[in-house]
């Protein structure tokens, strides 16, 4: 599963927009008064105006064991997110390491490392490292009716997980965090996991797909 674009939203696009234009250096292609658009290597992460809106969760893929890099670039920016008082969370289940950071919308936004997905071409960290969009955070009442319509539909299998609290449901090259609003928090604030409005465009055994999540309800599309 390749994510190829993720849209959001925010109810203050000058903020967002000089998070990430500004703070983290990353490459504006796009910018009006209603939304703006980021290059993020293989992927473009868009913002829309919308009055009511609630914080997600997302993530980034960065180049294999840039994790350190990641925080110490982090740390002269913004404030990192602890988990046990760690700022590198090991998620050895997955060979993965993970660093935590909001954005100004208090998205949950995540910087992940997995082992062997693809070697920095420096060792330098910057905006320009990022490789691609590697998660979407999903809130629900229900995973598994929300599980069942992309594994017939799209192929799309469990990662890691179950029904009652928290599914990933995807690959390593990119997932679905599906988490159950009524027992879980997100990971690893412990933030309330509302439901968040989204549209995702993805390919998955060479077919294209755009996936709509909005009032809580799934839509499928190709």
């Amino acid at each position: 599963m390749k994510i190829h674009k993720l849209c959001l939203y925010t109810s203050d696009i000058p903020r967002q927009y000089s998070f990430y234009k500004d703070l983290l250096g990353m490459e504006i292609i796009c910018y009006e008064e209603d939304h703006f658009e980021i290059q993020c290597g293989f992927s473009i992460l868009r913002f829309e105006y919308r009055e009511q809106y609630e914080p997600t969760h997302f993530a980034f893929h960065i180049p294999d064991e840039q994790e350190q890099e990641a925080l110490n670039w982090l740390q002269t920016i913004v404030p990192v997110l602890q988990y046990n008082d760690q700022y590198i969370i090991d998620f050895s289940n997955w060979n993965a390491k993970s660093v935590y950071f909001y954005d100004k919308d208090r998205n949950i936004v995540e910087f992940i490392s997995r082992r062997n997905f693809r070697k920095p071409e420096l060792g330098v960290f910057s905006a320009e490292s990022v490789i691609g969009i590697a998660e979407i955070g999903l809130a629900t009442r229900n995973i598994k009716e929300i599980f069942k319509p992309l594994n017939v539909e799209v192929d799309l299998h469990k990662y890691d997980g179950d029904y009652e609290h928290f599914c990933a449901i995807g690959e390593d090259s990119g997932l679905l965090i599906v988490v159950n609003s009524a027992n879980k928090e997100w990971f690893p604030t412990n933030d309330q996991a509302n439901p968040s409005d989204f549209v995702l465009n993805f390919e998955h055994e060479k077919r294209n797909f755009q996936l709509k999540f909005e009032k809580e309800n799934l839509n499928i599309s190709e």
